[in-house]
């Protein structure tokens, strides 16, 4: 809403709006930190599900990534070229058998450091109070610590 002077006065507070800019920071601060990795968080995402679903299929890896088909495999054959993962495919239309490789395992494993410290950059006691308050409440929401 306008102020007096004409200058656009304090935003309505939305939680929507807010938790999309720190979605957004977030995201610019783990792709900062996964950089050094040559990951981003969408290829840690895909790694993450191939190691934590023994097996996972295209379609399965898909929607789990909020992707196309298409997409997932387009994915996949770029981690396989990159030699983070295995495509156990027989042939074209069959099931298929997606698993990171040793060095997938390993890459994800940095991985995982690299996200641990941009959690406590950004959530953690250093962090600003609302940040920290927010960082707690999701731990909570999740672990099931949520009081009714």
């Amino acid at each position: 809403m306008p102020s007096d002077d004409g200058r656009a006065g304090v935003p309505v507070a939305s939680t929507s709006v807010i938790a999309l800019a720190l979605a957004r920071r977030v995201e610019a601060e783990l792709n900062a930190a996964l950089a050094p990795l040559d990951l981003t968080v969408r290829r840690l995402g895909l790694l993450g599900h191939i190691a934590g679903v023994p097996g996972v299929s295209f379609s399965d890896l898909a929607r789990m990534s909020g992707t196309t088909v298409q997409t997932a495999h387009a994915a996949v054959k770029a981690l396989v070229a990159a030699g983070l993962v295995r495509d156990h495919t027989a042939r074209a239309g069959s099931a298929s058998t997606i698993e990171l490789t040793p060095e997938g395992a390993r890459l994800l494993q940095a991985a995982r450091r690299a996200v641990a410290e941009v959690d406590d950059r950004m959530f953690g006691p250093g962090a600003e109070p609302a940040q920290r308050q927010i960082g707690d409440a999701v731990r909570a929401a999740f672990s099931g610590d949520l009081a009714p």
